[in-house]
């Protein structure tokens, strides 16, 4: 009895380490070559706090994006304070909006338009597709994608560009399958390489999320662009 005792706070404190490197970005799972993917960014939104833009390292970063808002009527508190500090930092800046599926993509783009600025050296606008922290509500297939046209053919028409979609895996299988919408993609795998069981194109990857940054006190995602960044930039404009 005493030996198992032991075992269990052995392997709870094992566990506790464990998480507690994973929390503070001393361990991931995958780590993207320098040589072949060496424009990085980050995406941040309030939950990073104050952020001190001057001290952001522009030689590890190269550009950012900021969560926007939220389903119908959520905007972030930080939104406009990163944007323009980011922005006079010299950083390549974009905003993203997270959809919900209980929102119309009407509603949801006219909430992102009336928040987010027009403004031509901006990077093309993000939609964060997603099921952690989206509401529990599951509408069929066709409703989805529905939805999300007319979110995208609002905003694109709107920003002169084509919208980045923020995609995981999980949301692909359930709702998109091969309907990407002809649009630019930003995948989340902390775990592979994109490519490693996909062929999927891909624009931006998201391969860490626990990442320490000078200038920002909690822990922001690590994400490398393929390519050059006039692949980002390539889609602005272009309506």
């Amino acid at each position: 009895m005493k030996k198992m005792v032991i075992v269990i706070l052995f392997l709870f404190t094992f566990l506790l380490l464990v998480y507690k490197a994973l929390d503070l970005g001393l361990i991931w799972f995958v780590y993207p070559s320098d040589e072949k993917y060496p424009i990085r960014g980050i995406d941040v939104s309030s939950h990073q706090g104050k952020i001190e833009w001057n001290l952001v390292p522009k030689k590890d970063i190269s550009f950012v994006y900021i969560k926007a808002t939220e389903g119908g009527n959520f905007k972030d508190k930080s939104f406009l304070l990163n944007w323009k500090e980011a922005k006079k930092q010299g950083f390549k800046v974009g905003a993203y909006h997270f959809f919900t599926l209980c929102k119309s993509g009407s509603e949801q783009a006219e909430n992102f338009i009336q928040t987010v600025p027009k403004e031509i050296d901006s990077l093309p606008p993000v939609v964060d597709l997603e099921f952690v922290g989206n509401c529990k509500e599951r509408p069929n297939f066709e409703n989805v994608q529905n939805e999300i046209s007319i979110f995208l053919d609002r905003i694109d028409s709107f920003y002169n560009t084509k919208t980045v979609l923020y995609l995981t895996n999980e949301f692909i299988e359930k709702y998109l399958g091969d309907q990407l919408f002809d649009h630019p993609v930003w995948i989340r795998n902390i775990f592979i390489h994109p490519n490693t069981f996909s062929s999927l194109e891909w624009t931006i990857w998201q391969y860490k999320n626990t990442a320490r940054v000078e200038g920002i006190h909690a822990p922001v995602d690590l994400n490398v662009l393929n390519g050059k960044i006039e692949s980002l930039t390539q889609f602005s404009n272009v309506r």
